[in-house]
């Protein structure tokens, strides 16, 4: 099988390059046309020979892969589906908004982490993505050339597939990529405590943490991870770290109805984030089939962001898009998993 060029660095395709025998700058050149330009396939790398095209379609090929369904939705967002081989599927969501266009990338086909309120943990883990495959993401929806934010908020586990992510990262960074600043970058994660301190060091995108419950015991039942490693070390570790700058560290926390939307969690997420220059987004919780979890309701959701923000945490609700086609992150990809049916939606 021939492996994709799209997703390697520039480094990896300079090796490419010397290895074939062709000059060191063919690949800055390749990395150009990979990133850069309009074009899917190696023969149309006009700048470079022929003969240096023939080499390269020997062993690689592009490596860009079309999404096989979207749906739209009214507020003018739209999921996509691409297919990753073996009949699975990851999705990914363009999310308009004002002048931003965000892009929620996944990480994984699947997840292993099985967090209580979750599709996606609901297939299992089915295989990590590659950096082309994450990139893919972006650079394969109509709307990419108006893209101004990135997250890493869709389907798996970041940091259980950290060298890719990095990687991807690189090339969204780089100068010779797509030369986005990592300020419109960010990275979510359940919690993964050595993860969590390479992506610190390795990367200057944002991070945003998911949190939900601020006690062990609640949170433990809610997210398997935080028997392995519990919330209070995440936290110790994220203190540790300078987000007086640019850099920002946000904490995302779904509001379940009667589990923790009371005046006992508001202290507690106080006390635990003393100190921490940081963000709570708030997120209303979208029903998934086999769960009985249910949302807060308004008028407790806007009571709960108002005792934060008085007490000086800067907390925000996150506007709720996409409801009309398949909110919950996991559920497209089930369905058609479960259905067979790939062809596309409009």
């Amino acid at each position: 099988m021939k492996q994709a060029l799209f997703g390697k660095t520039l480094e990896e395709l300079t090796a490419i390059t010397l290895e074939l025998g062709l000059p060191r700058f063919a690949g800055k050149q390749l990395a150009d046309w990979l990133y850069k330009k309009d074009v899917d396939e190696i023969s149309a790398m006009s700048n470079l020979s022929k003969k240096a095209r023939e080499l390269l379609e020997k062993d690689y090929c592009f490596g860009r892969r079309a999404p096989s369904q979207v749906q739209s939705s009214r507020d003018g967002t739209r999921k996509y589906l691409f297919e990753t081989g073996s009949k699975n599927f990851i999705e990914t969501a363009m999310i308009p908004f004002q002048e931003r266009r965000t892009v929620c990338v996944s990480t994984q086909v699947g997840c292993k982490m099985g967090c209580e309120f979750c599709m996606t943990g609901k297939q299992g883990f089915q295989g990590q993505l590659t950096a082309g495959e994450i990139v893919n993401q972006i650079r394969s929806i109509p709307e990419w050339e108006g893209i101004t934010n990135v997250v890493y908020m869709g389907m798996g586990e970041p940091f259980d597939n950290l060298d890719a992510v990095l990687k991807s990262i690189e090339i969204l960074t780089s100068e010779w990529g797509f030369a986005m600043s990592p300020r419109r970058i960010t990275v979510s994660s359940i919690g993964i405590a050595p993860g969590l301190v390479r992506f610190l060091r390795e990367s200057e995108a944002h991070l945003a943490i998911s949190l939900h419950s601020p006690f062990a015991e609640e949170r433990l039942a809610l997210m398997p991870v935080q028997k392995i490693y519990p919330l209070a070390v995440i936290i110790d570790e994220i203190k540790r770290w300078d987000f007086s700058g640019q850099r920002r560290v946000s904490f995302e926390y779904i509001v379940f109805h009667g589990l923790n939307d009371t005046a006992r969690h508001v202290r507690e997420l106080v006390r635990l984030l003393g100190g921490i220059r940081c963000r709570i987004n708030l997120i209303r919780f979208h029903a998934i089939p086999g769960v009985e979890l249910q949302g807060t309701n308004e008028e407790t959701l806007q009571w709960f962001k108002d005792q934060l923000n008085n007490r000086g945490i800067l907390t925000t609700i996150r506007a709720s898009r996409g409801e009309d086609i398949q909110a919950a992150c996991g559920l497209l990809s089930t369905q058609v998993m479960a259905s067979g049916d790939t062809h596309a939606l409009s």
